[in-house]
């Protein structure tokens, strides 16, 4: 862990620099841009029935958006306010008034009309709810009801057969930790979060070659580095403060570089509303893209650490930091022999750049005496995730851009609970304060005064494929308990997850909204808690930002949902209803007497006990992760990881898909039109050379398939990599192969090859088989 301390908030330039400027053209008018004063006075609108409470949750509490972590108005990184659409999307989740009763207990067949956009807007779950099969509307119930049911149900099955899930919704490190302690409670290790679909093999990959478990560096050490990499990542759609950070690092002279399939337009240029002049005439982002296939990022990586070792040997040290290779790292000479061993011809064509383009960005890199890398799911959704995220690490190590300012491997978390559950235990692999390995287990039993069950959690997709074991099967899922999330609109083939949610015995959705998944029907029962949000829960509560910030965000005064409880209260109240006996082993009286203990359960949180008022914030581990390039491993040196080429196995005549997020968080959509290109929720983005080899013209109806799904579209001419399409997420789910899963992390894949035709052309066979003739043909004519 590193010693320095973070600086504070840094000072932006006050003179413009119009050499970034867009155009002269004020507030972008005529181009497809976000309208960000529009989408403001669009969420004053909507919370016009709420305002000052509103009003408080953004200047008083801790965004529950993204984990840039800001507080107030205000985060570590930069002097000044901002606020982002992203927070301002989410805002009316906070005060919206509950739902009415005339519509929440309609015919369960009206409300699965709505989709999950209809259904949010409905209002906040009130009080709890039942729902049988064949009863057709949701019953109320009192809290004692609920809870002892489930509770008698958790009695008579094997705690191998009660899973727990937890969503990144803004979550508390609080409610995450009451409920790892409570699953192991229960006797189980079946617990999971939403990191498991988004940067598990993050976490992976950093804890197997570096020892660390989180970005190792700051905001702040973008801003001055010679070189930002941003890869897989579009934080200026997902993460729009960052934008702000990225106009700061152009000002000190940083560059830009993308490595994406797709040209991303909020990436190259930007209108950042709490920066005068970026929000008048724009900043241009991007210095350089490089657009790679889809999963071809390894052999890109491997290209550039060919060139470096050919480099090399003409000027020693022109590429390779060899005094911190020597130093700190271990495994050069084997990973030196693995790369020079490729050849060019197989990297260009997985990678899909030529070997100049690969060599361009080996001597930026080369001549960068600092840089950063940041990614996101364009690197982790693969089922090779954890190998690319070591490949970063090897460049990193290769460079020394390690434990110094200005230098760091960062993932760009999306959510901001997500960096705080798997510190917290609610993971299948990990209890708080480190892994599941013995001296941790014994740790952690000796703090709680019980037993931690010693088998092996199941990661969330495999626990929702264990609802179809057989009946007598000890891992048949017969209790799944859920905090947010849906299923239905996040995980690959939306029907086989239908199919899995309907076999599970009793389903819990611990919520503060309705969603698609919550209607679906269970073998034994479906229960609806109300929980509050984090503004609303008694004591107050912490997040983890991306870089490790631990924030406490008070308890605000406002209107509450009158049955509405805290996350971390359910499960505590549940726990002492199945185990009464043992009940003052998991009793907890306040948020306050949670962090007293998460302080003690994970050394690294040694200050959250302290965390009470507004404002109140540290930072985890020191300002650089590795610092000095002594690494958290047995011998304090990083591994270089020799990574294997992925196979791409694309047959003729189809094209690698990937998905993209539009103007939505997470599952939840908030346009049907995507700010950033104009495209709306059906369009595939399609190079238009592509689409000219088949025949398409733009606007088309296209059908894109494979043997997994059908998905029925229109074409979008975008400056994608060629024989790489897009298509939004989750709609796009249907293409996605199901029980996937990446070997180290567990993420599933979320990358696949389809084939795509003309709408008249796939409509005009008669044969029903046509899908799995077509595909069959053409996997034949590559083997």
């Amino acid at each position: 862990m590193g010693k320095t301390k973070h600086q504070g908030p840094m000072k932006l330039p006050k003179m413009p620099d119009p050499s970034h400027w867009v155009s002269m053209v004020p507030f972008g008018i005529g181009k497809v841009k976000p309208k960000h004063i529009r989408d403001t006075v669009k969420v004053v609108w909507e919370n016009k029935d709420n305002l000052p409470y509103a009003t408080r949750i953004l200047t008083q509490g801790v965004c529950d958006g993204c984990a840039l972590g800001v507080a107030g108005l205000y985060d570590q990184t930069l002097a000044g306010p901002h606020v982002c659409t992203t927070r301002l999307n989410v805002l009316r989740l906070n005060t919206m008034s509950a739902i009415k009763e005339e519509v929440l207990h309609q015919d369960i067949e009206e409300l699965r009309k709505l989709d999950s956009t209809e259904l949010r807007k409905l209002g906040r779950i009130p009080y709890p709810l039942s729902r049988k099969p064949g009863e057709k509307t949701f019953r109320r119930i009192s809290w004692d009801e609920a809870l002892d049911r489930v509770a008698e149900k958790i009695k008579a099955i094997d705690p191998k057969q009660l899973a727990f899930f937890l969503t990144a919704r803004g979550i508390t490190n609080e409610s995450y930790y009451a409920a790892a302690k409570v699953a192991r409670f229960l006797g189980t290790n079946n617990i999971d979060n939403a990191s498991r679909i988004c940067h598990s093999p993050s976490k992976t990959a950093l804890k197997r070659s570096l020892g660390i478990g989180a970005s190792s560096c700051n905001y702040q050490d973008w801003i001055g580095s010679d070189v930002l990499v941003f890869w897989g990542s579009v934080a200026a759609n997902n993460q729009p403060v960052s934008t702000k950070y990225m106009y700061a690092a152009k000002r000190k002279g940083t560059k830009i570089i993308i490595i994406n399939p797709y040209h991303e337009p909020s990436m190259d240029e930007y209108w950042i509303p709490s920066i005068p002049d970026s929000a008048l005439f724009g900043t241009k982002l991007a210095d350089d893209v490089y657009q790679v296939n889809i999963g071809g990022d390894i052999a890109f990586m491997n290209g550039v650490m060919k060139h470096w070792f050919e480099m090399e040997e003409l000027v020693p040290g022109s590429a390779i930091d060899h005094q911190f290779v020597n130093e700190h790292t271990k495994g050069f000479q084997q990973l030196k022999e693995h790369v020079r061993n490729q050849d060019w011809e197989t990297l260009e064509k997985s990678s899909g750049l030529t070997k100049d383009r690969m060599l361009e960005f080996a001597q930026l890199l080369a001549k960068s005496q600092s840089g950063v890398f940041i990614w996101s799911m364009g690197l982790t959704q693969h089922r090779f995730g954890t190998d690319n995220i070591s490949q970063v690490a090897n460049l990193a190590m290769l460079r020394g851009f390690l434990g110094r300012e200005k230098c760091g491997v960062m993932p760009i978390r999306g959510h901001s609970g997500v960096q705080g559950s798997g510190e917290m235990g609610a993971d299948p692999f990990v209890l708080p304060g480190g892994d599941f390995e013995p001296k941790n287990k014994k740790r952690i039993e000796e703090l709680w005064n019980f037993n931690v069950p010693d088998w092996q959690g199941d990661i969330v997709g495999v626990t929702l494929e264990n609802a179809l074991l057989p009946e007598e099967h000890e891992r048949h899922v017969k209790v799944f308990y859920t905090s947010g999330g849906n299923f239905l609109e996040t995980m690959p083939n939306p029907q086989f997850v239908k199919q899995c949610l309907e076999s599970v015995d009793v389903r819990v959705h611990q919520d503060i909204i309705l969603n698609t998944s919550t209607l679906v029907d269970a073998k034994e029962e479906v229960i609806v808690l109300p929980a509050m949000t984090r503004y609303e829960q008694p004591g107050g509560g912490t997040s983890t930002s991306t870089e490790r910030m631990v924030y406490f965000s008070p308890e605000i005064k406002g209107p509450r949902i009158e049955e509405a409880r805290a996350e971390w209260e359910i499960y505590v109240d549940l726990a002492k209803r199945v185990k009464s006996e043992e009940k003052d082993l998991i009793d907890v009286k306040s948020a306050k007497q949670l962090r007293d203990e998460i302080a003690k359960a994970n050394p690294n949180y040694n200050g959250i006990q302290h965390l009470k008022n507004k404002g109140d914030v540290f930072q985890w581990g020191g300002a650089w992760l590795c610092e000095g390039g002594i690494c958290p491993t047995e011998d304090g040196r990083g591994t270089l990881l020799p990574i294997e080429l992925p196979e791409l196995r694309k047959p003729e005549g189809h094209f690698y898909v990937t998905t993209r997020r539009g103007k939505q968080f997470n599952s939840m959509v908030y346009s049907e039109t995507d700010p950033n290109n104009s495209a709306d929720r059906y369009d595939v983005l399609i190079h238009s050379e592509d689409a000219k080899e088949l025949g398409i013209s733009e606007r088309e109806a296209i059908v894109v398939y494979n043997k997994y799904g059908v998905y029925h579209g229109r074409a979008k001419f975008e400056n994608t990599r060629q024989g790489n399409i897009q298509v939004y997420w989750p709609e796009g789910n249907v293409l996605i192969p199901k029980g996937v899963y990446e070997t180290y992390a567990g993420i599933p894949e979320y990358n696949t090859a389809v084939v795509v035709e003309k709408a008249e052309q796939y409509y005009s066979q008669k044969d029903t088989k046509y899908v799995e003739k077509r595909v069959e043909e053409l996997e034949m004519e590559i083997s």
